[in-house]
């Protein structure tokens, strides 16, 4: 699939970034194809900066608008074409997920990360606030494989990014920690074909290089 007029979407990303990776999940799945521009976040591209002054990634180009917020981009691609059915979720559900991931988790999730950056913070503070999101999943995943039900949908891929990101600051304390549920979710996701997918390496983009296309085949 292309976009409107037979012109290729254009998509700026990094490939370690949660948000990009949510986002490049569903347009995977959608089979969604973009010329993929992979960025170095110390050197963004003015391409990028003249189509988003945000200079966060992912932002999509598409020919009559530009999607700069990665749930942006995740319904659009689903929009386009939803074979997995991931956004036939409870709503209200998701939407709370979604809220709490994006806000005071991510919040707490950084400052885990960082601590070791910033003397006035405490790694073990940070790691317990964020964990009490951790927990909350941890419930639903007691009863489910996946967070809203038993079968994978968009709260899943929009939510497994974080958590990996926040399994990786400390992986003893992840294997330890009493979240089982969650960590067999996160490794299903991991191990998965699409997310390996998505998480193909590309060279940072410039101007003069010959296009790159996502998804890879697979």
């Amino acid at each position: 699939m292309i976009g409107a007029a037979g012109v290729t979407p254009i998509l700026y990303s990094f490939r370690r970034c949660p948000y990009a990776i949510r986002a490049r999940m569903a347009l995977a799945a959608a089979e969604v194809r973009c010329e993929l521009r992979e960025i170095l976040l110390r050197d963004k591209p003015s391409a990028m900066l003249e189509a988003s002054a945000k200079g966060t990634v992912p932002v999509v180009v598409l020919p009559d608008r530009v999607l700069d917020q990665s749930l942006d981009v995740m319904n659009w691609a689903l929009g386009e074409r939803d074979p997995l059915l991931w956004t036939e979720e409870p709503q209200e559900e998701a939407a709370a997920l979604l809220r709490d991931n994006d806000g005071p988790f991510k919040h707490h999730l950084d400052r885990y990360k960082y601590s070791a950056r910033d003397e006035t913070l405490d790694a073990h503070h940070e790691r317990d606030q964020a964990a009490v999101y951790i927990a909350r999943l941890e419930t639903r995943l007691v009863e489910h494989a996946y967070l809203t039900g038993d079968r994978a949908r968009r709260a899943d891929v929009a939510l497994f990014p974080f958590v990996r990101q926040f399994a990786g600051v400390d992986k003893d304390y992840w294997q330890h920690a009493p979240f089982p549920n969650t960590r067999r979710w996160l490794e299903r996701w991991c191990a998965s074909p699409l997310f390996e997918r998505c998480m193909h390496k590309s060279p940072p983009w410039r101007p003069d290089d010959e296009p790159v296309f996502f998804p890879p085949p697979g």
